[in-house]
């Protein structure tokens, strides 16, 4: 084994420890994916990063993105996180302010402004209506009815997120999921507009392939999909604020600008966890 750079970050958190913790593994090369699920699994946060060298001059470090045991080929909230860790490193970008990262999903950029991070919402893989039999699957699982959802979408743009928009923050903030082992792979988002100090509050739940349901705190994957699906169907005009993360206790803040032709997805990080990892 090799002791490696590791880091901790928590990101999008109003304050340091209420937002979403992501682990990174900095200087990765030479570990097999096998050995990267194990350790992302082991660490039993919604994603590990391992940080590798970059296979572009265009990019300032590759990453591989594991959810558990699945490896994902992008992700918010780990995004920022691990241009946080590699920032915190000693990493420096070549573009003053911006580090690009290079990813499954392709080159990511990320805006630099402090504490403050910003990924480019990447383009999504799949969007437009889903359709009956995969809302009522997502239904069962959420314990909502189908008459709740004003509104259904793919809000995939690696991680294949099932977006169902319900009639309220409230409406959000009530569903109780079923938490249980669930057959295949479940990724869904519910968003409800309004709420207290944000423009939209916003839940998401995923699985381990057969494995139980989980909450996500706060999810930038899924933001970035919903944020392009809202504005487009001009539900919300950025810049806006999203809350998510209120049922489990944190404060996380999403806020969503445009700039360059792009929706910008961006919250505060803080590295919470300095040190080294034998792998």
């Amino acid at each position: 084994m090799t002791a490696r750079d590791f880091r901790q970050v928590d990101v999008f958190g109003t304050d340091p420890y209420t937002g979403n913790p992501v682990a990174v593994v900095l200087g990765a090369d030479g570990l097999t994916a096998e050995q990267m699920a194990r350790i992302s699994d082991w660490t039993n946060l919604s994603e590990c990063t391992f940080v590798l060298e970059p296979t572009t001059p265009e990019a300032d470090y590759r990453v591989r993105i594991f959810s558990l045991t699945n490896e994902l080929p992008f992700a918010g909230h780990p995004t920022l996180g691990t241009a946080r860790a590699w920032l915190d490193a000693g990493g420096v970008s070549r573009e003053p302010g911006v580090v690009v990262q290079e990813c499954g999903a392709g080159l990511v950029p990320v805006r630099v402004d402090g504490d403050e991070l910003a990924f480019a919402a990447p383009e999504r893989r799949r969007l437009g209506p889903v359709d009956a039999a995969d809302v009522e699957a997502a239904c069962r699982v959420l314990r909502v009815g189908p008459s709740d959802v004003v509104d259904a979408a793919w809000c995939d743009n690696g991680p294949g997120w099932v977006g169902l928009l319900l009639g309220s923050a409230d409406a959000v903030l009530a569903v109780d999921p079923d938490l249980s082992p669930q057959r295949g792979l479940v990724m869904v988002g519910v968003a409800g507009l309004g709420g207290e100090g944000a423009d939209v509050e916003v839940r998401t739940f995923f699985n381990d392939t057969d494995g139980p349901l989980r909450e996500d705190p706060i999810t930038g994957s899924f933001n970035a999909a919903l944020a392009q699906w809202l504005t487009e169907s001009g539900r919300l005009a950025e810049p806006y604020v999203a809350r998510q993360g209120t049922a489990l206790g944190r404060q996380g803040r999403v806020v969503v600008t445009a700039g360059d032709g792009e929706l910008w997805i961006g919250g505060r990080t803080h590295v919470a966890v300095t040190g080294t990892i034998d792998a």
